[in-house]
């Protein structure tokens, strides 16, 4: 049976809080999620002093602060980051998180010595990180919010440049180009890479989500394609699991009312545990492209399907008719099917009313 990677994303919905971190684990643990999900960074490596907030950001932060105070709030150490893996560890769930610099991929690759990481939507144009998250060796899950299948295309060359060059050779244009379009580095994409389609609005509007976008990531670039769901709500991903996606991935908090960046547009711990349920359960309902009776239809065959019986006692030697014959429940005499192969022929025996005929 299809199994969905869910990944429940706590983002900064810890809000700076170590404690609140492992309760967002809890949570996503007890809810079935495969992984939780943060984000590691330095302020001061990802965003200028007078970077402005998104719109959405403006509207759940303090007006007056910049976005780089707001993150500063909002960073998590480096033994941090070793607690929550631990704790993790000891819950039974994934510690996957997203690097937004340099310095955090080492601190997650090399420190953490985590196996795969994720890529926000925001970097995939940000090709130094691409390049060094790809040469850690990490699988990737990288979104794809904003951008075309271009942007795509070109980070997908850095990655496969990443993931087979040695690193004696420069990166440049042409060389992410050849990389992309060797057997190589299609085989290592495929074995290494996910695309998430993405819409980045928070909460992301239904008409601008577009979720046969997964179809056209599968297509042009050959690889495993999910959604990572900015809407509110559950429908969206639970569709995209009945579209196909191999990953989920989902902002949760603890409450949609802490002060905070992405809390408005997050699940709460019920609404999490009520969207993974309805994942599974979907994925029971997609089971097998196979169209045959299922084992559990079997024993009602009989009973909802018809025979060809008698409609009033017949006597041997005698014509079938239309008249004298009648289609009713149960099954299991001769199949209507077969109704105009016996109207005109004599009748073997005699049968009185509603006898299945032979």
């Amino acid at each position: 049976m299809k199994h969905t990677y869910i990944i429940a994303e706590a983002g900064v919905n810890h809000n700076g809080s170590i404690q609140m971190a492992k309760q967002l684990i809890d949570a996503a643990a007890e809810a079935g999620a495969d992984a939780v999900k943060f984000q590691t960074f330095k302020a001061d490596h990802l965003v200028t002093q007078d970077a402005p907030k998104a719109q959405y950001q403006q509207t759940t932060t303090h007006r007056t602060e910049t976005q780089y105070e707001m993150l500063k709030k909002l960073e998590l150490s480096e033994q941090d980051h070793i607690e929550l893996l631990n704790y993790c560890k000891q819950r039974g769930i994934n510690f996957l998180s997203t690097p937004f610099d340099l310095e955090s991929i080492d601190l997650l690759t090399q420190t953490l010595q985590l196996t795969q990481l994720k890529i926000s939507s925001g970097e995939i144009t940000n090709a130094p990180l691409l390049l060094k998250a790809a040469r850690s060796g990490a699988s990737l899950i990288v979104s794809t919010g904003m951008s075309t299948l271009e942007d795509i295309e070109a980070a997908l060359g850095v990655l496969a440049f990443g993931y087979t060059a040695p690193t004696t050779e420069s990166p440049s244009n042409e060389a992410f180009q050849k990389a992309l379009a060797s057997k190589g580095g299609k085989q290592v994409l495929m074995e290494k890479v996910t695309l998430l389609h993405c819409t980045t609005e928070y909460p992301a509007p239904f008409y601008d989500v577009n979720l046969l976008a997964m179809d056209t990531l599968r297509e042009a670039f050959g690889l495993k394609a999910g959604f990572s769901d900015h809407t509110a709500g559950i429908t969206a991903p639970i569709a995209a699991v009945a579209r196909g996606a191999n990953v989920i991935e989902k902002h949760f908090t603890l409450d949609r009312n802490l002060p905070g960046p992405d809390h408005k547009a997050s699940l709460e711990p019920k609404e999490l545990i009520l969207m993974i349920t309805s994942i599974r359960q979907v994925e029971s309902l997609l089971g097998s492209p196979s169209k045959t009776p299922a084992p559990s239809e079997q024993k009602n065959l009989a009973i909802a399907r018809k025979s060809i019986v008698a409609a009033r006692a017949i006597k041997r030697g005698e014509l079938f008719t239309e008249s004298n014959l009648a289609v009713k429940r149960p099954g299991g005499g001769l199949s209507p099917m077969c109704y105009w192969d016996i109207v005109g022929k004599r009748a073997e025996k005699d049968y009185a009313p509603d006898e299945q005929v032979l």
